[in-house]
């Protein structure tokens, strides 16, 4: 049997706005554990959980001050433990967030490195450097952070005189690791096996592209770090070790991994000796358009096939717009987190009604598409982003780090609708939540739309259940069919004694379907007509 990993169907769920069972108004383990059978009912196989390691909370997790403990935000060990006694016995696994490329400057390795001095070997476990300039007044060189702002800080030195800087490629509270000193390595050697010993089923791997930076830290025109990510690189060491320990432990552990690297680079991280899955961004950055998203997919396959590698295909995450917002406005992302993202992808001008339309025929596309998929929270209920939370509200730290220009990522974060008319929806009992939620989201919650056999949670759900049924979707080989129209995507996937045919129609003109069985169309079928900005699976006719 191939590894249960290869056609997944992995869940995200962000921690501060699954479910609430504290009553903070901020998401934690036990509200997660008591939603995990609207999980088994919508059919995933596993929940990738946002980070919930002790950290200061600077960018929500993603700062982590030690890697061992739980954040008391989220709850404790034991209600991680119980947790995943739970989702197993669901039939569920369980993978963690591992932030690999830096920790919090509240993490004791960085508290001893400032303490310490130049030249310790504290210090060499973060990109320390002199600064530029007559007194090192000037920052080592000029890259730029992704979250807006240079990418060095400076420290006060144990006497109190301005000393060393410092790289870090986010905020400011997130200092590198210098990968290329071998206490790292090692330290996050202990860490996975740390969780996997607690029977953790795998991790996803943030920034798991970036680990390495050209040590000769130079300047570059536009201010973007060099990251080596070539065959070459030492980066792929890193993933090798990594392999080699899921690898050693029973029940094919795995781990996916962010890069937003090209096809070809992103392939080489899923040689066979390295990570099993990587996120496929060149999907995430397709419009709702048939020749963009054929090139995706081609671009993709060819990539992964020279290495023997699934696609993990997905459309929405933490970092995204949420796509119903995105295919509203046609718009294409241009990274995956990076700020040019995150200023052009707003909701402005955004046709909600017919991102629904698209958002419902990519569904279809993307979990028929061969390979595993990960669904971020809420995308199964079709919510949109939410462009006007008010400036006050606003904790990304690009917000701040951008001087207010860039608003960043908390609205495709905003606690998710479970019930009721009102927030805030079933989510916590408390009425105030960390964001607010619209009072407009009542016909979204998941309450709502489990009784309503048109919604967009019934679409998951069916689809979902499909899947399981058919092997040929997500397992089959793919054969692209002529669609008679360049609004047509039209391809067959085969396995032996079984073919579906996927048609997503994104033309405002319905098409006929051919022959056969419709096992599932994203909207009613118009006089056997497929309409416009949907799709369908068909079990053609012999």
């Amino acid at each position: 049997m191939p590894e249960w990993w290869r056609d997944a169907i992995v869940y995200q769920v962000y921690p501060r706005s699954f479910a609430d069972a504290s009553g903070d108004g901020i998401g934690d383990l036990r509200g997660i554990t008591g939603r995990l059978p609207y999980l088994r009912d919508l059919g995933v196989d596993a929940v990738w959980i946002g980070p919930v390691f002790a950290s200061p909370q600077v960018d929500h997790g993603y700062d982590v001050a030690d890697y061992r403990a739980i954040d008391p935000l989220f709850g404790t060990l034991d209600d991680l433990d119980a947790l995943i006694e739970a989702a197993h016995a669901l039939g569920i696994r369980v993978a963690l967030d591992l932030v690999p490329n830096h920790t919090s400057n509240q993490h004791r390795w960085f508290r001893a490195a400032v303490a310490s001095g130049p030249g310790s070997p504290e210090r060499s476990r973060y990109h320390f450097r002199d600064g530029r300039g007559a007194n090192g007044d000037e920052p080592p060189n000029n890259w730029r952070s992704v979250f807006g702002g240079s990418s060095w800080t400076r420290v006060r030195e144990p006497d109190g005189t301005p000393g060393q800087w410092y790289y870090h490629l986010f905020a400011a509270e997130q200092p590198d690791l210098d990968w290329r000193n071998p206490e790292v390595l090692a330290e996050f050697a202990s860490i996975l096996r740390f969780w996997l010993d607690r029977g953790v089923d795998g991790f996803r791997i943030d920034v798991a592209d970036a680990l390495i930076k050209d040590a000769g830290f130079p300047d570059t025109p536009d201010g973007h770090p060099v990251i080596p990510k070539d065959a070459s690189s030492p980066v792929h060491d890193v993933h090798r070790a990594f392999r080699r320990i899921l690898d050693a432990y029973p029940g094919e552990r795995t781990a996916v991994i962010e890069t937003g690297a090209d096809d070809a680079t992103v392939a080489l991280f899923l040689r066979p000796d390295e990570m099993p899955l990587a996120f496929n961004f060149r999907f995430v950055h397709a419009r709702p358009d048939a020749a963009d998203l054929r090139a995706a997919i081609d671009a993709s396959l060819a990539a992964n096939a020279a290495v023997g590698a699934p696609i993990t295909w997905v459309t929405d995450n933490h970092d995204t717009t949420r796509s119903v917002t995105r295919y509203g406005t046609r718009a294409a992302l241009t990274g995956a987190y990076v700020p040019g993202e995150l200023r052009t992808a707003s909701g402005a001008g955004a046709d909600l009604e017919a991102g629904a339309r698209r958002a419902r025929a990519m569904a279809l596309l993307l979990l028929a598409l061969p390979g595993a998929a990960c669904l971020y929270q809420g995308q199964e209920l079709g919510l949109p982003n939410v462009d006007d939370l008010p400036d006050e509200v606003l904790q990304d730290p690009v917000w701040e780090r951008s001087g207010h220009a860039v608003r960043g990522r908390d609205g495709c974060r905003v606690p998710m609708p479970w019930s009721g008319d009102a927030p805030p929806f079933g989510f916590s009992p408390s009425a105030s939540t960390w964001l607010p939620q619209p009072a407009t989201w009542g016909p979204l919650t998941a309450e709502r739309q489990a009784g309503d056999p048109a919604s967009m949670l019934s679409l998951y759900r069916a689809a979902l259940r499909l899947r399981r049924q058919h092997r040929a979707l997500g397992r089959g080989g793919l054969r692209w069919v002529s669609p008679g129209s360049a609004d047509v995507l039209a391809l067959d996937l085969l396995v032996p004694g079984e073919t579906v045919r996927v048609i997503a129609n994104f033309g405002a003109r319905p098409i006929a379907l051919p022959e056969g069985e419709v096992l599932l169309a994203s909207l009613p079928l118009e006089d056997g007509r497929l309409p416009g900005e949907s799709a369908a699976w068909v079990l053609p006719a012999r």
